[in-house]
This record gives C-alpha cells, sequence and structure tokens, in this order.
C-alpha cells in the first residue's frame, strides 16, 4: 500500500534563465510538506547553462 502524507514532487524552474532568451532550461525536481508551505516555494539553486547560481520558483 502506498504512502500517504502531505509531501509532495514540486519542479523549479530558473527565473532569469526564462527571461534571458536563451535556449534551454534549468529545472530541479524536489519534494515539500504541502502542511508546512501552502505557498510557492522560491530556492537558489545552480543554474548549469549560465554556469551561477540564480533563483528557482516552483512552476505548475
Amino acid at each position: 500500500m502506498a504512502k500517504k502524507g502531505n509531501r509532495v514532487q514540486v519542479i523549479l524552474e530558473c527565473t532569469e534563465h526564462k527571461n534571458s532568451g536563451m535556449p534551454g532550461t534549468s529545472r530541479y525536481i524536489t519534494t515539500k510538506n504541502k502542511k508546512n508551505t501552502p505557498d510557492r516555494i522560491e530556492l537558489k539553486k545552480f543554474n548549469p547553462i549560465m554556469k551561477k547560481v540564480t533563483l528557482h520558483k516552483e512552476i505548475k
């Protein structure tokens, strides 16, 4: 039987890369607890295409 809980998988996408118009995307998959953080999360992660740490926001 599958586990039931508040932890869900979310996809984080780079905002700076999206606005720059460069080809490709930088995305990360992580998990969050929906009960503790109901709103969308923002984390600083490394973007290998731009070769620097950028802000990644949760997408749908």
